[in-house]
């Protein structure tokens, strides 16, 4: 059974995702061990507690340094022996430390078809006013693992979302969800946790392996 491990810093659409497609099966072989928010009030904690998993937050609010958040941070996750971790909406830089201790063991999703609209400043409701305002046509999300850098891991799997003319960030933020984000998320994690996804160090490239 793949322990994993959920970060998040808000709502936790993407959570209530991964915890919906372990309870009815298409994740397989996978069980969330804990949740993490930077953020006390994150209504993903809430969703944690419905469903049972364990929840804590570590903000870096709390500590003095930045050292120790990150030392602190990685403690957290230690304790819950995760096989993988997975950030979905958090908002908070991977400390290099956690990184070094969990190589190819951590993956994020982004709200946009990597590389376009990612890396530092692309973040929530500002990728989506970014793709508007540079008039794309087809956006998406990305699941990628996470490496030293901001949104530069390599790519396991990508969803596109047609753009309508005329909507909204906030709108096409929940169409991005809806039709990419919490789809191809949880099928990450299942292909993680069977096996199927092979990652090439030196190439920097992931390969799926057939069923």
């Amino acid at each position: 059974m793949l322990r994993v491990v959920v970060c998040v810093s808000g709502g936790g659409t993407n959570l209530q995702a991964i915890i919906d497609r372990c309870a009815d099966g298409t994740i397989r072989n996978a069980q969330i061990v804990r949740v993490i928010s930077n953020k006390k009030d994150a209504f993903a904690l809430e969703r944690a507690k419905k469903a049972g998993i364990p929840g804590i937050c570590i903000s870096p609010k709390d500590y003095p340094s930045r050292e120790e958040f990150n030392l602190a941070f990685q403690k957290g996750l230690d304790e819950a022996e995760p096989d993988l971790i997975v950030l979905a909406g958090f908002l908070v830089q991977v400390p290099r430390n956690v990184v070094a201790a969990y190589p190819g063991k951590i993956i994020n999703i982004h709200p946009a078809l990597i590389p376009s609209f990612c890396g530092k400043g692309y973040y929530g409701l500002r990728v989506h006013e970014a793709a508007l305002a540079r008039g794309v046509k087809v956006t998406g999300a990305t699941v990628h693992f996470v490496d030293e850098n901001m949104d530069s891991g390599p790519i396991i799997i990508q969803k596109a979302v047609d753009i309508p003319e005329g909507i909204t960030a906030q709108d096409l933020q929940q169409k991005v969800m809806r039709e990419a984000e919490w789809i191809i998320l949880p099928k990450a994690i299942d292909l993680i946790a069977q096996g199927r996804v092979v990652l090439d160090e030196k190439t920097k490239t992931t390969h799926i392996l057939p069923e």
